[in-house]
């Protein structure tokens, strides 16, 4: 499959990107508008410790337990629609046709039951786990251990053929390298890593989930760099935290927006995933519709912009919370509740006319709280699209613009006194700039460069990404 490059953006500016409103919405599963004027809640949810010990229990878990009550739930509070998600623990993975299979279609026959009883507009997502390990190989027929390749295309196929309406993954390309670079605040290995090498990977994979999700008529999504670039942004923490500098963390998630844009060039159409806080850039470039996470996703993460990431949003989850119980029900119907109401006030905004509003003000409430979140802000994510797009023939010289403008967007803020950076955060933007720029404008000679300075770090294997 020919991937598509972005060579130029969708939206016309920066205004017309608001919460509930796609430019390419989508409907499928059991009458689920996504982006169609419309915010809807999306849970998402795992087992109690222990349920997967036979597929029998963990099927009870997610179908008896787990989704009967975000049903029930849902009709009680009167919410119209709502989309579910399942990221698929380990034990699926390993053996989708024993652990996932019958999860899957009986959650679907729920989902079915509650549609036809109720009216509620509903679908599921099912993110497939990448367990693919580096060291033992990421293309079919590398791994002859676990075959984790194998069973990774396997596991949206057992999705994709029992009742998954969307298939999103959390794919680990470049991970090696990335986790290398960002515990050393190296810029230019995180560029390698996510930027060229998670690109690479992004392509091999993504036309394969869509080609499946083709052939069952259900909705390629997204994918989300959670496994890097939410692990710097975790890094970087709150105020109390120093793991490493918050420019630095906002600078890798913006070189991993370059990245993430492969699934949609590969043919996901949307709604990508939640927990991939690089979404607004996403949605600013494509056009497709964007599941976000953030005030409502305390049960799993506490970050610095939890009413901003609501702004561009078309799903609006809580990013995964257990199975247990509450004073007020099962944990996952109380966190619907939460996700619920606020999808109704993103919804009420556009009934009065006022999303826009409500929209900056999601985004003044946090807009220079973190450097992440002010390059997440939809004026700046459409300025880092924007070099995105003007470098889009080049997965190399793209994640590199992206990080370029991401900090001469924080600097300049910086510089009229709005974002305030302390010295070490001025330090490591100074360093990031002075690194990116410092780095060729031919990809080949970045490439011959970067094999050579990175080829001891551990699990990396260019074999891994055909070069």
């Amino acid at each position: 499959m020919a991937l598509k490059n972005f060579t130029k953006m969708e939206y016309g500016s920066a205004d017309e990107v608001v919460f509930g409103d796609a430019k390419y919405p989508l409907s499928y599963g059991l009458g689920l508008k996504v982006g169609a004027g419309f915010v809807s809640p999306e849970i998402n949810f795992a087992p109690r410790p222990g349920t997967e010990k036979t597929p029998e229990r963990l099927t009870k878990e997610y179908v008896d337990y787990i989704t009967v009550d975000i049903m029930n739930r849902a009709v009680t509070l009167g919410f119209p629609s709502l989309q579910l998600e399942n990221e698929w623990i380990h034990q699926m993975g390993n053996d989708p046709k024993k652990y996932a299979a019958p999860v899957v279609a009986g959650q679907k026959a729920v989902m079915k039951k509650f549609n036809e009883e109720y009216g509620v507009a509903c679908a599921i997502r099912h993110t497939c786990a990448d367990p693919r390990l580096a060291e033992m190989g990421l293309r079919e027929g590398m791994d002859k251990t676990h075959m984790y390749p194998e069973k990774t295309i396997e596991s949206f196929e057992v999705a994709a053929e029992n009742g998954a309406d969307v298939l999103s993954c959390e794919t680990m390309g470049g991970k090696e390298v990335a986790d290398y670079a960002v515990v050393r605040q190296d810029i230019r290995g995180w560029l390698f890593g996510i930027g060229y090498l998670g690109s690479l990977d992004m392509a091999w994979i993504w036309p394969q989930i869509v080609d499946i999700a083709k052939k069952n008529k259900i909705v390629p999504g997204g994918d989300t760099n959670c496994a890097g670039a939410n692990t710097s942004m975790f890094m970087a923490g709150g105020y109390l935290d120093k793991d490493i500098p918050r420019t630095f963390s906002a600078v890798t998630r913006m070189i991993a927006s370059a990245r993430t844009l492969v699934a949609i060039e590969a043919g996901a159409t949307g709604p990508d995933k939640d927990c991939g806080y690089e979404g607004p850039v996403l949605k600013c470039i494509s056009g497709r519709p964007s599941a976000q996470e953030g005030k409502g996703a305390q049960d799993a993460h506490a970050d610095l912009m939890g009413n901003l990431m609501a702004h561009t949003c078309d799903l609006w989850s809580n990013e995964s919370v257990e199975y247990h119980s509450e004073f007020g029900g099962s944990s996952v119907q109380c966190w619907l509740g939460v996700i619920g109401y606020e999808a109704a006030l993103m919804n009420a905004a556009k009934q009065l006319k006022q999303d826009k509003t409500l929209r900056d003000l999601y985004v003044a409430s946090d807009r220079f709280r973190c450097p992440e979140g002010f390059c997440i802000c939809f004026d700046n994510a459409y300025q880092i699209g924007q070099a995105i797009v003007d470098n889009g023939k080049s997965y190399y010289l793209r994640a590199k613009a992206a990080g370029l403008k991401a900090a001469e967007l924080v600097q300049a803020s910086n510089d009229k006194n709005k974002l305030k950076l302390s010295k070490q955060e001025k330090d490591t933007l100074n360093k990031i700039l002075t690194d990116l720029n410092s780095l060729p404008d031919e990809e080949g000679k970045f490439v011959d460069w970067a094999l050579k300075e990175y080829k001891n770090v551990q699990a990396f294997n260019p074999k891994n990404y055909e070069l």
